[in-house]
């Protein structure tokens, strides 16, 4: 168990790198859909690469910060009836969901969405729309994104069973947003 223990703290610190670096995209949209709006209305002046770099900041804030958010539990889940059950049964409805339902569905995306990615960066593919970007940068945020969720459901799992085992801590405790020590 301490080899997957550490692999899944490995896991865990690719996607945190990956969500808190990606999660400045987030500035770089707000920011481009700005100057896209003032620029729009205030200038009468459009480009649909500025609204296509939108859609590919929102694309890859979502699709990259998946396995982030998983790490964090912050996903959506249906509490109503399980906040009642005990920490264990928590814990096995968690393992039941990713094995039957998180790990089927995201691999067969990413099983999907391969080809596609590859054939748009074979094709160098543009948009259709006039003074468009490439395409296949979003394209290959498919994949890579539902690869990160992959891993890190795998690493959702190994902390789990550690808990179920008594060799890891409770995966489901929320971890408090601010280092130890610092206190506002």
């Amino acid at each position: 168990m301490p080899f997957l223990m550490q692999i899944s703290r490995l896991i865990d610190r690719l996607n945190t790198f990956v969500g808190k670096t990606i999660y400045w995209l987030i500035l770089a949209a707000v920011l481009v859909s700005s100057i896209n709006a003032t620029v729009r209305y205030g200038f009468h002046r459009s480009s649909n690469a500025w609204l296509e770099l939108q859609w590919y900041l929102f694309a890859a804030v979502f699709l990259l910060c998946a396995g982030y958010t998983l790490l964090h539990n912050e996903h959506i889940r249906i509490d109503v009836f399980s906040s009642h059950l005990s920490r264990r049964k928590q814990i096995w409805i968690d393992i039941f969901g990713t094995i039957f339902f998180l790990l089927p569905f995201t691999l067969v995306i990413m099983y999907l969405s391969w080809p596609i990615a590859l054939s748009s960066i074979i094709s160098n593919e543009q948009s259709s729309d006039a003074g468009g970007l490439v395409r296949w940068p979003a394209r290959l945020l498919v994949p890579v994104g539902f690869f990160l969720l992959v891993i890190q459901a795998f690493s959702e799992l190994i902390k789990r069973v550690a808990f179920l085992t008594g060799d890891g801590p409770d995966p489901l405790e929320k971890k408090s947003a601010q280092p130890e020590g610092e206190h506002v």
